[in-house]
């Protein structure tokens, strides 16, 4: 039977979210639910014939995908995966299948992200996991927060979630600002949003939170000199990709007190590791990557994920991503 694995199934959700038994009625099934690195995962995935990917947990790079040599479909969410050499599974003649994003399910369930981005600036400009701690231990409070209402919000980035960040803005009683490489002054006033460049952004915010997409324009953009920008009593929240920001300028500034604090969801390297100084940081709430991380979402995601496999399985494959690089081998 062909096997498939399911790779970073950290929650031990996949098999509970989605109707796998077209899929295990014809095919051995492996959930990982965990981490798997490079070295460790050449030996791990040898013998499966499908992974099952989940956005950028995993990297397949050249040097894992030459050394996979049973390996024939790779399903992931996007119509790319940014850590997949998508030229080496085409020249491998592997099938890289992309989800349905007409499928509804993923419309109802897109505010995964700005709402946990919200609910992390509130826990982070109220001090909420150092707070939490101290309860844990036995302790009480020891920490004053931040008022959002009257403060101003300045987003890096104005697309779909920055402008569900705007209406949540204008709830909560912020003023607005914006900037990116391509927004016009207009398309910001058109959603209520000032339109600054980026040095007055980060000079004038007293929250900033960053929804842009990981790009070789994006890779980067936050330095330490736009840290040092900054208010003291100002606050960083990070849900887009961590390395938009230089993750050692941000560290220093967090540790000299050039900010008051940060909200992180992304890291540079996914795990970071045990002894990364984020993890220590009093000023610094952390979370997993969970923006997208929703059951709505994960059940569109393996929903999907089990029609392609089950396609594959008919001989039939959909939704590839990578068809016109296979035809020209």
């Amino acid at each position: 039977m062909p096997k498939v694995a399911i790779l970073d199934d950290y929650a031990c959700v996949a098999l509970d979210l989605a109707d796998w038994s077209p899929v295990r009625d014809r095919a051995d099934v492996t959930v990982f639910d965990r981490h798997i690195a490079e070295n460790e995962a050449v030996e791990a995935l040898q013998p499966f014939d499908v992974v099952c990917t989940l956005r950028e947990r995993m990297a397949f790079p050249r040097t894992l995908i030459e050394r996979l040599p049973n390996l024939k479909l790779i399903t992931i969410v996007g119509m790319s995966l940014p850590n997949l050499d998508m030229a080496a599974a085409s020249e491998r003649g592997i099938l890289v299948a992309h989800p349905n994003f007409a499928n509804p399910r993923f419309a109802a369930a897109s505010n995964g992200t700005p709402e946990l981005a919200w609910g992390l600036m509130i826990a982070t400009v109220r001090n909420l996991a150092e707070e939490h701690r101290r309860m844990r231990e036995g302790g009480w409070q020891a920490t004053t927060g931040l008022t959002l209402d009257g403060k101003t919000l300045g987003l890096l980035g104005l697309g779909r979630i920055g402008k569900r960040m705007t209406e949540y803005a204008k709830v909560f009683g912020m003023e607005v600002i914006a900037w990116s490489q391509n927004l016009t002054t207009e398309a910001a006033a058109a959603v209520g949003v000032r339109r600054v460049e980026i040095e007055a952004l980060f000079a004038e915010a007293d929250v900033v939170s960053i929804h842009l997409v990981l790009s070789d324009r994006t890779r980067g953009l936050v330095t330490g000199s736009d840290l040092a920008l900054m208010k003291p009593s100002a606050y960083l929240i990070n849900t887009s990709r961590g390395p938009i920001v230089d993750e050692a300028a941000l560290i220093a500034a967090l540790g000299a007190g050039w900010i008051a604090g940060a909200g992180l969801d992304v890291y540079d390297t996914e795990p970071p590791p045990p002894d990364h100084p984020l993890r220590s940081m009093p000023n610094v709430t952390l979370s997993p990557h969970l923006g997208y991380v929703t059951r709505e979402l994960l059940t569109a995601v393996y929903s999907d994920t089990v029609e392609a496999v089950t396609a594959w399985l008919d001989g039939a494959p959909i939704r590839i991503a990578n068809r016109e690089a296979l035809a020209e081998r």
